[in-house]
């Protein structure tokens, strides 16, 4: 017969110590649940990008390379290497071809027997002389320099252009359109050769220049960004507790629109660098004897059949430049918006 105690029917009465908390024991944790920030995310999806990791660890050294490269021998960019030999004659070094004496002699057992045999040319001399290594990255950060400031311009001239115009929307939206439309609709040489005309040769030239046609591209991706997010529940909310545009537009909508715009801008950076190497190669560029890689592959495509090794290295710089932003930009374009089978 079954007891009842304190309105237990069951024979079993609870006892103080049959409860006890197990503090030593090991609760699971599903990690790959965990919360994590965007940008972490963001972060953990590019370095599993092997391709997009090779073109940061391309970029970072040109970068390096840029900065620290002409530092490494005496030389300026516009030094012509010479000296007075014991007839007291001037003697300059003209085309010598890339050569490290100290590997040469170590290599073959014997020293250079010309007036240079001391000096160190890692990427040689041109024609009239001057260290190609010193001009290579000399050049490498003029062109880098122009590429950074029009892109970073044109970003804030593009996104603030394409938000508003597709945040008004109606009469607004369709003249700024008709405006963009108008202007890219003008060839680019075209905007150069008149620049040329008022403006001399040189950096500025090639940043108007680059300023007057990159910012199109990054004002229609934030236009299209802002036409699918300005619908969103959080907007209407904003507008309906009396939010003004300009803290909507740039506080609210831009920080949900920012990842396409980065990636738009890793893929306009070495479209700049082609366009800057591309004017200074025709001749309405950087001006001499200040160089960038696009005067430095003129100097060696003119020199070609003479000094044939001269345009080698800004020609690498240039190739690598572009692979290296483009797996960036791949890799961010990836990070930014994940597929589903590599969540």
């Amino acid at each position: 017969m079954e007891m009842q105690v304190n309105g237990n029917k069951s024979g079993y009465v609870p006892q103080p110590g049959d409860f006890t908390f197990l503090p030593d024991r090991d609760i699971a944790t599903d990690k790959n649940f965990a919360s994590i920030s965007y940008w972490k995310g963001v972060a953990i999806h590019f370095f599993k990008d092997k391709k997009a990791v090779i073109g940061l660890i391309i970029i970072v050294a040109i970068i390096l390379l840029s900065i620290f490269g002409p530092m490494i021998n005496s030389y300026g960019y516009r030094d012509i290497v010479s000296f007075r030999n014991e007839n007291n004659k001037k003697v300059v070094a003209k085309g010598i071809a890339p050569r490290i004496p100290a590997l040469h002699q170590m290599l073959t057992g014997e020293s250079y027997e010309d007036d240079f045999a001391d000096l160190t040319f890692l990427f040689g001399t041109d024609d009239l002389g001057r260290d190609l290594w010193t001009r290579t990255w000399y050049g490498a950060r003029v062109s880098l320099i122009i590429a950074f400031v029009t892109i970073f311009i044109d970003m804030l001239i593009g996104m603030s252009y394409g938000l508003i115009s597709g945040y008004f929307g109606g009469v607004t939206d369709q003249i700024m359109q008709r405006f963009v439309e108008i202007a890219n609709s003008v060839p680019r040489l075209v905007i150069v050769s008149v620049l040329a005309i008022f403006m001399p040769k040189g950096m500025g030239l090639v940043i108007v220049a680059l300023l007057l046609t990159e910012w199109i591209g990054m004002s229609k991706i934030a236009r299209a960004e802002m036409l699918k997010t300005k619908e969103q529940e959080y907007v209407l909310a904003s507008r309906t507790l009396g939010a003004r545009n300009g803290h909507i537009i740039f506080k609210q909508i831009l920080p949900n629109t920012i990842g396409p715009i980065i990636t738009q801008v890793m893929f306009s950076i070495p479209t700049a660098i082609f366009t800057e190497a591309f004017l200074s190669f025709v001749g309405v560029g950087i001006a001499l004897p200040q160089c960038s890689v696009g005067t430095l592959i003129e100097d060696g495509f003119n020199n070609i059949t003479t000094l044939p090794y001269q345009i080698l290295p800004p020609i690498l710089v240039l190739a690598l430049l572009m692979l290296g932003f483009n797996f960036i930009g791949d890799g961010l374009r990836e990070a930014l918006a994940p597929k589903l089978e590599d969540m």
